[in-house]
Formats: C-alpha cells, structure tokens, sequence
C-alpha cells in the first residue's frame, strides 16, 4: 500500500514543532503542519516566457487579438478578464481551511492563522491578509494578568501596542476539511489551546450548507495546579482589506441574543458599499461560567494601544452601549468580541465565538439584475440576518460536528487507506464552497429570460427543481472566472452527484437550457481570427457565463476557440446524464433529459464524417485539451463517444424507445471496429489516427470514456465497449511510462509521454500534470483492479501539490516537472471523489444515502434537506457507505 501522510504527531510538515501537545479532539487524518514551516519549492505562474518560440511564432495573430481584447475589458470596461494572462495570481504558500458554507462566500482563513483571502461578491476574489482579524489570548491568575498575546506569528506595522510575534514552533495547524484545529502551546504558561474551526458544509443538507458562518470553538486546558482565568479576544475589521474599507459610511453596533436561558452576545459591523453591501457579525455564546464582553469601535491603522490596555486590565473588554460613529472617508473601523472563563487547575473548560456574514442580495459584474442567495430562503433577505445566523451556528454546531463525523468516519476508521488519500478526499473538497461560488434562489415572482424561451416548457421538471434546490455555480478556477466550465465539471461533478446531488441535478437542467437555447450575436475568436455566433442551439455551450457579466443570461464567456466545434462538450452532456439517474434512479430527471441527450448526439454526428461509426477531430485542440492540436480519430473524444453511445442505447432501453435503441446500437458496433482499428497499436490507444510526429504519443486521458462507462456500471461482460484487455494494457503502458518514466513516479502522471520515454513537448499542455485528470486516472485504475498503481498515480499529485509545492487549498490545473505551474485553485481536482466511488464499487456496494431531513429553521420556512434518491437509498440514514475493508 502508498505510504502515510501526516498523522498524529510530528509528520513530513512537522518540523520545527517544538512542543508535546497532540490538541484535544484533533482527528488523525488530515494535512498537519508546524506554524514555524517554510515550503522549500517556490514556484512561479506559467507565463509569456514559457512559450517555446515555435508556439510563439505560431500565436502571433492570437497574441495580438488577446492584447487588444485585454486592454479593452480591463482599461477601457474597467471589469476583470477572465483568464488573465499578463496578471497571474502569485503563489502565497499560506492558505488553510476556507470559512462557511455553499454559495453564500467564502473567507479563508492561512494556517498560520490570518484570515487572508476573501471571497463574498460572487466569483471575485481579494488576496490580502486583514491585520486587525486576529485572536487574543489573555491569562490571569489571582487577579493578575500574566499572559497576553496575540496568536499570530506576524509582526506587522500596524497595531504595533499589541504583542505580536507568537512563536510559531510552539504551534500547529491541522485540516481535515470543513474543519481545521490550530493547536498552541502558551510557552512557560503550562496551558495549551486547541482552537476548533467548523463550516456547516454536510452531505445530502441544503438548509444548514448553504450558511455563511463558522464557528470557532476553543478548548483550554490547564496543566497547572491552580486555576487560570483564560479570554479569548476575537478582533476583526470593517471589510475585507479593500479600498472599499476606507469608503466611508460604514459603522459598528453590539448586539445580544437570548434564547432558552444562553445569550449570544457581539458585535455587528455593517459594511455599507453601494453594491452589495453586508454586515458582519462576531459574536460568542455566554453560558454559566462564561462571560462576555466586546468593544465597538476601533481604529485598526492605529498602534491599538487602548484595545491592548484594556484587555491587559481584567482580561474583559470596555463593552459600551450604543452604535459607533458612522466612518468618515478615509477612515476604516474595526470592533472586537472577548470570551472569558475560569478554568480550574489540572482541568478544561470551552469557549466559543463564531463569525457570519449576511450579503443577502447581490449583483453580478454587470449589475443589470439582483439576485439572492440560497440561504435567505432559511433568514430573510433584508440584510438584517446576521445576529440570527451567528446564533444559529452557536446552537447547532455539535450536530453539524456530528453529521461530519458519521460522513467521514467510515474513511477514516478504514485502516486499509493510505492517510494521504484521506487527507486528500475530504481536503480537496474546500472548492466546492471556495470556487467562486454562487447559490441562489430562482425568483418566485417572475422568470428569468433565459426560462421563457420556446422548448423551455419541455423540460416538465425544471422549475420544480430550480425552486426547490435554487441555482448553483461554481468557476473552473479562481483564475479562470467561467462559471459551470463543462468540459472540465465532467470531472468535478463526482463530488457533487455523490454529495449534494441534487446541485448536480440542479446544474443540469441549467445546462440542458442552454442546449436548447442559442445566442446570434456575433464575435470574433481569440484564436482562430473568425467570427461566429456566441452559442449554436443544440449545442452544449462551454460554460454558463463570467461573473463580471450576467451568467446564465450570457453564456460562453470563454472566447479563445468556438467551443459549437469542440467534440467533448455534448458527450460529457449525455454520460453526466446516465450517470446521474444511475447513481440517483430519478426516473423524471432520466425522462426530462433524454430529448436533450438526442438533440445534442445529433449534433455531435455531424463530426463522423466518413460513417465509419466514430467521430473524428478536426486538426485544432477541440476539446478540454485546448493548447494539444489532434486530428482524426482520437483516443480522448473517440473514447468519449463511443461511452455516449453505449450509454444512449441504455436510456433507450430504459425509457422504450427502440428505434433510438437500435439506431445506436448499430452506430455503436461499427465505432468500436472503427476505434480498434484505427487506434489500437497493441499495448495502447494512440493518440489519434494522423500519423503525425506525435499521433502515437501515450496520453494519459486516453480512457477517459472507459472511466465513465465504469462508474455508471456499463464496464464488464456483454456491456464493454473497450476490449478489458485492451484497456488493462493500455493503462499498464500509461503507469510505467507517464508515472513511473516521469519525475521517478512521484509527480502523478504526465498529461503526454513519446513511446521513447520523454514527455511529448508539442504543446504546453502535452508536458504538464493535470491533477484532476490523475485522479480520474486512478480511478479507473482502480476499476480494473489495479488498485496498488491507482493509489501511487495519485499520492504523486497529492504529495507534490500540498507537502512539496505549499499549495494547499488552492490546487492547480496543472504542474510541470520543474519550475512552474497553471491556474491555481482549480475545479478538476475534485474528481478524487470518483476514486472513492470505484472503491465503493469495488465493495458492492450502493452509493451513499442521505442522513434524514433535520428540523427546520425556528422562524423560517420548512425545507427538507435530505434527498429523494429512490431506489439507490437503499442503505437508509447510516451515513456514507464504507470503502472496501481490503484493497
């Protein structure tokens, strides 16, 4: 079995940790790291100077197009482009577990404990550590002060009267997403805190996921043999470190909640911007032994001399009465809310504070249209919800840890799985929330214009699902701001269908209305120089929009090809769709989406262009692959089709429609030969059929449509399309050669590898490591049987991008061998998740079933938050289904 990662104790991340606290109620699996860690591997964003001049010379025309439409969007609109490629997000290796739940924003928060990269207008990202959000620790005993600092390792130039300058040796982070514990060791003190951070992010919910709070639970353990008076400050300013900070009219009030005999108690900041304004709340919950005090106001671009005094004093806060004075412009404000108790000698007591934001009504880029988000369904949406959301996360975060816990501890508890994959599974789970985002309500009162067009009406359970689950999307990468990107959802949708899948069902539908949709206008394309229409109808469009416009009202804001030629696009469409009523049995879904399935196929048969049964490439990168020129039959996109086609002949069959049956069972006898003969070389798929220089390159990807034939259990027997031989030999070939014949097997799989053993330069994308695409690799590695080789494939990417590269909770689309990588914070790694679904697979096991609804929301509307699965529900409210107890 692939080596452990991190466990308890000391790891490969762990030194320089100096202390001997293990933290109370830290998990053993996950990411653990001392705070006083350095990564040794900086590495810098792929740019103009990575191009070979070949390719240079080549692009000439496309450099040129992509400048001038460049200058324009960010110089003249003044609105962001959405792959910026002359302003690349620098690496900061410093992120750790990001704050709250799905589509509501996001706040992440580093391991070393800064809470530096902000995410709350939807698909817009702010990198920048806010300087005054910040927790305190303050000890007394017999009535004096003893210890007081801040538990930061920073030294900044602001707030200089506060006690910077923590020693991180003494402390260490771990994650284990959607919670974190930071673990601190107070030196001389005798006393060590463990603070807990938990999201409400839980399979199967789509009340209590959809919140934007966190809540941070600390537990306080005293080793002496006299009591200690512990407080925990917690400091935060006005905004998110913009200049929107400094644009006056923002202001801060207390606030307290009481309900069953506990008080909440804290502080609102509300961040007043023309634009989607919102309002903070920091608050901790005073129970018996507990006490509670806060400051309304203070300057954080101050020394914060009083704020420190004050806390010094008694180890509480001043706690007046009364909103603060509104900020003028110029001038930025910040409040503070303090947890106190007494914690007996040799004993432990918990405190507990949370954070929510309420930004319930927001704009797109474009501001044409307001939206709400998921949870207002839940609190209302007139921007007054934050004290009720902070209470709520206070009351119920034991049972959101609980639901956490019975999801994870079937993965946890398997002995048989290597701590990295764990690690890797849950961790990599932080885009689902932290990818842009957005979950939204559908309007009750009138439809958007995209849901009034004809053939709309067709689809008979659109708007029940819509406004019963709302709209979700998220980007192909925080680089990439496209939301719902297509060719690359088919690989993170794993997490989605087997997690929330009613998102992906959800998703889905959006998708299928785009299909039947189309957009005239014309524009011209970044690489080709030709003009076409934005979207053709009866085409899967690339994606669903850019968050600087209006998604879902304009789609395809990826204009660097014309994605109406791409061969994957309307394949992935129709295996999504089969794998989804596999997975789910939901039979409406099925029906609804078999139209589309057949409009789409239609169109796709326009690219078989001999008759042969098998379509073929038309001399340019049409597919996901989009720098990797093919040309003829492929492996990739002849794979995917024929997947498509065999899995069009199962909903034939499922739903009774013969002829369609047989029309695609004939399609499907005459590809395979097709497939076979053309491709197959003996040990592997070539890469296509050209005969080009590279056309016999071993591309890792090359099984992609057996991956998905196995997932929808359509792989084995009379079903297989790919000779099992053919497909166990082909991925034998892809292990020696493009794990094991690159970077010594410990880097993943390289994307393209020559017969001869050296990577295929022909593209820049050839000679790069996809993540997600290593992990659908070893997933289908896992399929087969060769599990050992699936997990090494995969322990390459996760070792090289969390342990070695420091780019943890912003995973790339992709690595060379040396010196640089693409796109940080990427969707397509969270295809691990089919890896956990070819272990369960191979357990014969049914896919997991949803807990049982929770009760509603005290005051707010009854919304059921489990699953109506059907048939696949089989293994009732017992959680997760275990992995196998042998690999």
């Amino acid at each position: 079995m692939a080596g452990a990662g991190p466990g308890p104790g000391p790891g490969p991340l762990m030194g320089g940790y100096q202390g001997a606290a293990r933290g109370r109620g830290v998990v053993a699996a996950g990411w653990r790291l001392c705070l006083a860690h350095r990564f040794p591997q900086p590495r810098r964003p792929y740019g103009a100077g990575d191009v070979p001049l070949r390719d240079v010379l080549r692009h000439v025309g496309l450099a040129l197009r992509y400048f001038r439409w460049w200058y324009k969007k960010t110089c003249i609109e003044k609105k962001s482009a959405f792959i910026d490629l002359l302003c690349a997000v620098p690496l900061q290796q410093i992120y750790g577990c990001p704050l709250g739940g799905i589509g509501g924003g996001t706040i992440t928060r580093g391991w070393r404990g800064e809470f530096c990269r902000w995410q709350l207008n939807p698909g817009k990202y702010h990198y920048g550590t806010v300087i005054a959000d910040q927790f305190t620790v303050c000890l007394r005993r017999k009535g004096q002060t003893v210890y007081q600092q801040v538990l930061s390792v920073e030294k900044p130039s602001k707030l200089q009267g506060w006690n910077w300058g923590y020693c991180g040796h003494y402390a260490f982070y771990h994650a284990l997403y959607p919670r974190a514990w930071m673990v601190y060791e107070l030196p001389g003190q005798n006393v060590v805190l463990t603070c807990r951070q938990v999201s409400p992010v839980i399979p199967h919910d789509y009340k209590d996921s959809s919140l934007p709070v966190a809540v941070f639970i600390w537990e306080v353990e005293n080793g002496n043999e006299e009591p200690v008076e512990v407080s925990i400050m917690f400091s935060m300013q006005n905004g998110t470190g913009t200049k929107a900070d400094k644009s006056g009219g923002h202001w801060n009030e207390p606030f307290t909640l009481q309900e069953g005999g506990e008080r909440v108690a804290g502080v609102l900041l509300h961040h007043c911007t023309p634009t989607n304004p919102f309002t903070f709340a920091v608050a901790a919950r005073e129970k018996a032994g507990t006490a509670v005090t806060h400051l309304t106001a203070f300057d954080p671009a101050g020394s914060g001399r009083d704020v420190w005094q004050d806390l010094l004093q008694d180890g509480k806060l001043e706690s007046p009465s009364g909103r603060s004075s509104v900020t003028a412009k110029g001038e930025e404000t910040a409040a503070a809310v303090c947890a106190t108790c007494t914690v007996p000698a040799r004993g432990h007591r918990t405190l507990e504070l949370a954070l929510a934001w309420d930004m319930p009504r927001v704009h797109f880029g474009s501001k044409e249209k307001l939206h709400l988000r998921r949870y207002t369904r839940f609190f209302g949406s007139n921007g007054d919800a934050a004290p009720a959301l902070v209470r709520y996360a206070l009351a119920h975060y034991e049972e959101w840890e609980r639901k956490i816990d019975a999801w994870q501890k079937p993965v946890l508890e398997n002995s048989q799985l290597p701590s990295w994959y764990k690690s890797a599974l849950f961790n990599e789970l932080y885009f689902l929330t932290d990818g842009g985002t957005v979950w939204l309500e559908l309007p009750h009162d009138c439809l958007p214009q995209e849901l009034q067009t004809p053939g709309v009406a067709s689809l008979s359970h659109l708007l029940p699902v819509l406004r019963e689950y709302g709209r979700f999307a998220y980007l192909e990468g925080q680089e990439y701001r496209m939301y719902n990107t297509y060719d690359v959802h088919f690989y993170a949708s794993f997490a989605l269908i087997m997690l929330w899948p009613k998102l992906q069902i959800s998703l889905q539908y959006d998708i299928a209305v785009t299909v039947i949709n189309e957009d005239v206008e014309p524009r011209q394309y970044l690489m080709s120089g030709q003009t076409a229409q934005v979207k053709l109808k009866n085409v899967v469009p690339h994606d669903i929009g850019d968050p600087d416009d209006e998604p879902w009202q304009r789609v395809n804001a990826y204009l660097i090809h014309d994605t109406a030629n791409w061969k994957d696009l309307n394949l992935k469409f129709v295996l999504q769709v089969y794998r989804d009523y596999y997975l789910t049995h939901d039979a409406p879904y099925l029906r609804d989406m078999w139209p589309v399935c057949q409009a789409v196929m239609e169109s796709e048969l326009r690219f078989d262009t001999d008759n042969d049964g098998l379509i073929e490439n038309g001399g340019f990168a049409d597919q996901t692959y989009d720098a990797w020129v093919v040309n003829g039959a492929s492996a990739y996109c002849g794979g995917l089709w024929l997947a498509a086609v065999r899995v069009m002949c199962e909903m034939a069959e499922v739903l009774g429609d013969k002829e369609t049956q047989q029309k695609y069972s004939g399609i499907l006898q005459k590809g395979k030969e097709a497939f076979e003969r053309l491709l197959w070389n003996g040990k592997y798929y070539n890469y296509d059929s050209s005969g080009s220089s590279t056309s016999s390159s071993i591309m890792s990807d090359q099984c992609a449509g057996q991956w998905f034939l196995g997932a929808c259990g359509l792989d084995h027997g009379e079903l297989e399309v790919f000779p099992k031989s053919h497909v166990v030999s082909a991925l034998q070939t892809i292990f020696e050669k493009n794990v094991m014949g690159f970077a010594g097997g410990t880097m993943g799989a390289v994307n393209g590898m020559r017969p001869s053993g050296v990577p295929d330069t022909s593209s820049v994308q050839s000679s790069e490591v996809w993540i997600g695409v290593v992990y659908a690799l070893a997933a289908t590695m896992i399929q087969e049987g060769m599990v050992q080789e699936g997990f090494h494939t995969a322990e390459g990417c996760y070792r090289t991008v969390w342990e070695q590269l420091g780019m943890a909770f912003q995973t790339p689309e992709a690595y060379c061998e040396k010196k640089v990588y693409r796109s940080l914070a990427y969707m397509r790694p969270l295809s691990i998740w089919s890896m956990q679904l070819a272990l369960e697979s191979r357990a014969g096991r049914a896919p997991c079933a949803p807990p049982a609804p929770s009760s509603p929301v005290p005051g707010g509307s009854e919304q059921s938050n489990g699953d109506n699965l059907g048939p696949v529900a089989s293994a009732g409210s017992q959680g997760p289904c275990p992995v196998p107890s042998s690999l």
